[in-house]
């Protein structure tokens, strides 16, 4: 596939588009979380490199805060913002090809997830360990770390990102577009390093990425990434409410942290299979566990040995349902009912952490109590799922994903239709949190239990000192030691703090 820079016979102007064009609500309403809406001034489509440019350039000599989409799968405001007034819509830019000149894989900050896999799959037979959702934008996902299905067995998707494009505007507020490699000797390879992990609307807009195995070399793109999975078993199963009480509450949630702890290392036998434990409130009725395996050959075993191991001291799970498929298949549909959506999407607060270890029993005792409660939300959830492995491999400093000691993911989630039951959902899932981060001033402080935040799930709850009484910053939580090297980033390349949000990088 071509390795050319810029999308052939497009203008170098991105089209403008305002509220009487049909096309302006399909860009303003592309959001994942239905809790926020934006009514920007305009919205550019940007096919290329230089349309962003000339978008950012118009935007900031006319003094007009802007913003970037290109999946729209922020869980927080930051771009549907009513003080927004520019939205550039990356998501036209959808190109994934092999890139001679820097022998890497180059995708386009547009394509998603699933566009991503097929391309890798169908061109060169490679993966990268991106979202488990396929519409998420690689855009957005790449710069927060990103990690899926894939990374307890080969880390983060940011660990393999060799370059970045990214339109940046200097002190004078001319905009141009800067590529930063991970080359220690680049003059910009600060700006690469900050794209490995902080999180998207800090330093400009990313426009492309190229990915590349650490010591992969050549020019053939079919080692220069890991090989995809030949197959993917995947399975699910579910435990009746009626059936669990504290103690076997206590036990199933214990057993499955327990499990994370034992097969966090790398060199697990058990890398290759994730899970995840959805704990739903008591009147929805079902606890669901759903997970994959992709060692073709040990497959089955991991399988019953993970959920033996779940269930020991409990009952084993009913309706367990087991189906094998090839890796792309999967990867474009996974988990039809995890990722259903109702028509018209749904509203949600997430509020996640990662842990070093399993929750204590005062911590599940509190979870019970609220997932129990008769007046819990129905759309109310407490998840826990594998994590670490080689993503753990990594350097805390290396890249600017910090968390590299967590065994578990959780979260705490509240979904709901109706705008008017947005009070009672915020105020359910926040006890939740709360309870569960008691000890610590109501969040996941860094330390021996807990590795903080993922800045690709934000909470800006994490910045309300009402809701946050540790004394520890909120981007502590996120970027651990990171943080005022990420300041000095974001001094040299948005000196104007043109690129903004809630949770942003402040100047230093």
């Amino acid at each position: 596939m071509s390795s050319d820079n810029t999308a052939s016979n497009v203008s170098d102007r991105a089209e403008r588009i305002g509220p009487a064009d049909p096309r302006y609500r399909g860009v303003v309403e592309k959001r994942f979380n239905k809790r926020f809406e934006a009514r920007p001034d305009y919205v550019h489509l940007a096919h290329s490199t230089d349309q962003v440019v000339a978008a950012v350039t118009d935007a900031v000599a006319d003094g007009r805060r802007l913003v970037v989409t290109s999946g729209g799968h922020c869980l927080e405001g930051f771009v549907s913002d009513p003080d927004v007034r520019v939205i550039v819509d990356v998501s036209p830019m959808t190109r994934v090809y092999y890139d001679a000149g820097r022998r890497a894989v180059a995708v386009e900050a547009g394509a998603t997830v699933g566009e991503t896999f097929r391309q890798l799959f169908e061109q060169w037979r490679v993966v990268l360990p991106l979202a488990e959702y396929p519409a998420v934008g690689m855009g957005g996902h790449v710069v927060g770390g990103a990690f899926g299905f894939l990374s307890r067995q080969l880390g983060l998707a940011a660990d393999y990102l060799c370059a970045v494009e990214v339109v940046t505007v200097d002190r004078s507020g001319h905009a141009r577009a800067v590529v930063a490699t991970r080359d220690p000797s680049d003059p910009h390879h600060d700006l690469w390093w900050a794209h490995t992990g902080a999180g998207g609307g800090n330093f400009g807009i990313v426009t492309r990425y190229w990915f590349r195995a650490h010591g992969a070399d050549g020019g053939d793109a079919s080692v220069l990434l890991p090989p995809a999975p030949r197959t993917v078993t995947t399975f699910e199963a579910e435990w009746d409410w009626s059936n669990i009480d504290r103690e076997r509450f206590r036990r199933l949630l214990r057993n499955y942290g327990e499990w994370c702890e034992r097969h966090g290392s790398h060199d697990s036998p058990n890398a290759s299979l994730w899970s995840l434990l959805q704990v739903h409130v008591q009147a929805l009725g079902k606890i669901f566990i759903r997970g994959l395996v992709t060692d073709m050959d040990s497959g089955g075993r991991q399988i019953e040995e993970h959920l033996t191991a779940i269930a020991d001291g409990v009952q084993p799970p009913g309706e367990l349902d087991v189906a094998s498929m090839s890796w792309l298949e999967f990867a474009l549909n996974p988990f039809p009912k995890l990722f259903g959506m109702p028509p018209g999407g749904v509203s949600v607060k997430v509020k996640d952490a990662l842990l070093k270890r399993p929750f204590s029993d005062g911590q599940l005792d509190a979870a019970f109590h609220r997932l129990t409660d008769p007046g819990a939300m129905m759309g109310g959830m407490l998840g826990l799922a594998t994590y670490g492995g080689r993503i753990n491999t990594v350097a805390h400093a290396t890249t600017a994903a910090a968390q590299r000691e967590a065994v578990i993911a959780t979260a705490c989630n509240a979904g709901w239709l109706d705008a008017a039951d947005a009070p009672a959902n915020l105020e359910w899932v926040r006890a939740l949190y709360l309870d569960l981060f008691a000890e610590s001033g109501g969040v996941p402080v860094p330390g021996e239990a807990y590795d903080g935040a993922l800045i690709n799930h934000p909470d800006t709850d994490l910045a309300d000192p009402a809701l946050n009484t540790s004394g520890v910053p909120w981007h502590t939580l996120y970027y651990k030691g990171n943080y005022p090297r990420l300041q000095q980033v974001k001094a040299k390349w948005d000196p104007r703090d043109v690129f903004h949000h809630a949770l942003s990088i402040r100047p230093d």
